[in-house]
């Protein structure tokens, strides 16, 4: 293959970094939003102006190449060098007072985000906010990578290269129907929860995870085959009597206008609870900036929602 003398587009490297991790070529597609001939296209254009194969393409499936090993992460540091320009330039422009891509859980955006948000953007008059729903751990690998300015995640996996700042903890209610064994007690026995079908999220979320933790450590029995696809799902099926189940305390704030269809108590003497952190990268220019935002959220958190979770 000849060398050409032109040099790879952020696109055509950002393009063999979305492939490389996805060894998904109609994978990576999907998540870059355009369409796989044009993929393809770029990533042949790149490979024919680098003079190197950086794919091994087969029936199987996609490989990198030895030579895309080796260029992978010089490929990572160059994308992370113009992100960091892009930033660097954009706030010497606008200042702390911009547009930022901001990443949260559908789990807990809907329920947090209405309370802080208006008051933010009145306080900031410029300030603005591209908001995005996505599991966890892809808002952290998002923020890695640049997609994200800033997550507000569970902190319990967030990576070494990224800044973490506890914001609050939230309680996990559990909710029965209102006609089940347990309905009308405050709390209830951890040992009574023992053979219980409790209800859950599909695994892709991270709340799926810890009531899976919770039910092993209860032996309560984990309904794998009847997973809600969100928590307003999950609601309806504990009311039509399908299980038990441990629900957020913000969406409960939120959303529960009808109590008498579902019975909220807590376990004694066992609080379950998660804890959310607002994250961004440790090279971030608006890294002060985003210190300043944590303590106006935390503020607001707590003028506003004190009573449903734990400011930290």
């Amino acid at each position: 293959m000849s060398l050409n003398t032109k040099l790879p587009s952020f696109n055509q490297l950002k393009y063999f970094v979305t492939v490389a991790k996805h060894l998904s070529y109609r994978r990576a597609a999907q998540v870059l939003g355009i369409s796989q001939p044009t993929l393809t296209s770029q990533i042949n254009a790149l490979e024919n102006s680098m003079g190197v194969v950086l794919f091994e393409r087969s029936r199987s499936g996609t490989l990198l190449s030895a030579q895309g090993r080796s260029l992978l992460e010089s490929a990572e540091d160059v994308l992370h060098a113009c992100m960091r320009l892009e930033e660097a330039a954009r706030d010497l422009a606008d200042g702390p007072q911009t547009t930022y891509r901001l990443g949260i859980p559908p789990t807990l955006g809907p329920y947090l985000l209405p309370h802080i948000l208006p008051v933010l953007h009145k306080r900031y008059a410029k300030l603005k906010f591209y908001v995005r729903e996505d599991a966890p751990k892809h808002l952290e690998q998002g923020l890695i990578n640049g997609e994200y300015d800033l997550i507000l995640s569970p902190s319990s996996t967030i990576s070494s290269h990224l800044v973490v700042e506890p914001l609050f903890i939230e309680p996990l209610k559990f909710v029965v129907a209102s006609d089940h064994r347990l309905a009308g007690q405050a709390f209830v026995q951890p040992s009574d929860i023992r053979g219980e079908k409790v209800l859950t999220l599909q695994d892709t979320h991270h709340f799926h995870h810890q009531v899976q933790e919770i039910c092993a450590l209860l032996d309560a029995d984990l309904q794998r085959d009847y997973e809600g696809t969100s928590l307003d799902t999950l609601r309806q099926m504990v009311v039509m009597g399908m299980g038990v189940a441990f629900l957020p305390g913000l969406y409960i704030h939120s959303e529960l206008h009808k109590p008498e269809a579902l019975h909220v108590c807590e376990l004694a003497e066992m609080p379950i609870k998660r804890q959310h952190a607002l994250a961004w990268r440790n090279t971030s220019p608006s890294r002060v900036f985003f210190r300043e935002l944590t303590s106006e959220i935390k503020l607001l958190v707590k003028e506003r929602l004190g009573d449903v979770v734990n400011v930290q």
